[in-house]
């Protein structure tokens, strides 16, 4: 079956030029609110040059321009609802300067100094990548007989066909479900999943060090995941490689000693290690899952994602994405990016990365030194541990080379839906699927 169609508005390189004279805040107090129909809106700091400044002194003070600033993601759904009126396709993007404090009265406010907006191609954007504008654009609307010149803000706005395969369990990953792949309406049984549990030896530890009391846990171990294909051959595996134990004096797992699976996939006749996923609760909240994602290249675990986290009550997402810089860090995790500076314009970066070979992604060109614009990865969304969870799995197009690839990430998948439970208080007792 071919992956989904998506498409992805990349909006970057942004920067603003303006005069001393009409730069009445402070450099570091300009930012940006960019909108798009039915989506949340993104607000993203922007640096400012000033006219009067050498080139060599703008760059200085500038830093690096050549960013991602925000994106959006547009299912085949949203793309069609976006085209039944011409408004619902256009991107805004409004430059405001905070208004700064004056002893003790308080900060003013914002204050707009101009907007920008561009109509953006979707349809054409499914097959081929469209450069919906790149360049300066003038901001304001000053009378001509000042001779105050208007800020000038430079953006690129890109607007690029990012199909995925979907996936979703058809039960939670501890009832050993079988796993769909989605095509609009349509569904195919591609993989299964057979969940394993080995006895955990019992553990005692004091609640408290002020009370004495002694308390028994029994650490949540032996855990494991496989994915097989339609053929019965197994494709994945994802299994506890650090027991799930509560922190000395505490009923929970912490951060300073997180719980960890082992992600394999298949090189050859035998499974190596593809990943590590790391999970704890973090502190001072009573329902709040952290988690980090490494990745094994040459068997040395690289992390990919910075810490983020997910309620578990209410449930949440786990992204792998290079270029979504305004996700929420309550839901989503961002590729650590290189120093290397990325032009949207050509959709290309001005480092390089060595080529890959061998099936697969590898993920070989996501490690932190790698210069590429990594896109879209893959997300999984779980429902909280209260809710029968079934996760939706997406993976970028460009990420799925075989089948083993699928796979791998759809074994990750499962592993953050059953760190949800894993993580749980240990005063709280475990459905009996996982007991």
């Amino acid at each position: 079956m071919d992956p989904c169609t998506f498409v992805r508005i990349t909006v970057g390189n942004l920067v603003v030029r303006a005069s001393p004279s009409v730069s009445d805040a402070a450099p570091r107090n300009w930012f940006c609110k960019i909108k798009l129909k039915s989506f949340p809106r993104q607000v993203v700091a922007v640096p400012v040059l000033f006219r009067t400044e050498s080139e060599s002194q703008s760059r200085l003070f500038s830093g690096d321009v050549s960013t991602v600033a925000a994106s959006f993601t547009l299912s085949k759904a949203q793309i069609e609802w976006s085209l039944m009126k011409p408004e619902r396709s256009v991107l805004s993007v409004k430059v405001y300067s905070s208004v700064p404090s004056c002893g003790l009265v308080p900060s003013l406010g914002e204050k707009l100094i101009g907007r920008f907006k561009v109509s953006l191609d979707l349809k054409t954007a499914e097959t081929r990548t469209c450069l919906a504008h790149h360049g300066w654009v003038e901001l304001g609307s000053n009378n001509k007989s000042n001779k105050k010149k208007n800020p000038e803000l430079h953006v690129s706005v890109r607007v690029e066909s990012d199909r995925r395969f979907m996936f979703e369990f058809d039960r939670e990953p501890e009832c050993s479900p079988k796993i769909f792949q989605l095509y609009g309406n349509k569904k195919q049984a591609v993989f299964t999943c057979k969940f394993g549990i080995r006895n955990s030896p019992k553990v005692t530890r004091l609640s408290s060090l002020s009370s004495g009391k002694k308390h028994t846990w029994r650490g949540r171990k032996g855990w494991s995941i496989t994915i097989h294909d339609l053929s019965g051959t197994s494709v994945a595996m994802a299994t506890i490689a650090t027991p799930f134990v509560p922190s000395p004096g505490s009923n929970r797992v912490l951060k300073s000693s997180p719980g960890a699976w082992l992600i394999f996939r298949p090189d050859g006749y035998i499974m190596k290690p593809w990943g590590r996923l790391e999970a704890w609760r973090e502190p001072g909240f009573s329902d709040v899952l952290g988690y980090r994602f490494n990745l094994f290249q040459d068997d040395v675990a690289t992390e990919i994602s910075s810490s983020s986290s997910i309620r578990t009550k209410l449930g949440g997402s786990f992204v792998i994405d290079g270029t979504n810089a305004a996700a929420d860090s309550n839901t989503a995790a961002s590729l650590t990016l290189s120093d290397g500076s990325f032009d949207l314009s050509s959709g290309l970066s001005t480092g390089s990365s060595k080529a890959r070979s061998g099936c697969g992604s590898d993920f070989g060109f996501l490690l932190a030194q790698a210069q590429e614009n990594l896109g879209f990865v893959m997300s999984t969304r779980v429902e909280g541990v209260e809710k029968q969870s079934r996760p939706k799995v997406e993976v970028g197009e460009k990420y799925v080379k075989c089948v083993e690839d699928a796979a791998a990430h759809v074994a990750l998948a499962a592993a953050v839906d059953l760190s949800m439970d894993a993580c749980r208080l240990f005063s709280h007792k475990l459905r009996k699927e996982l007991r």
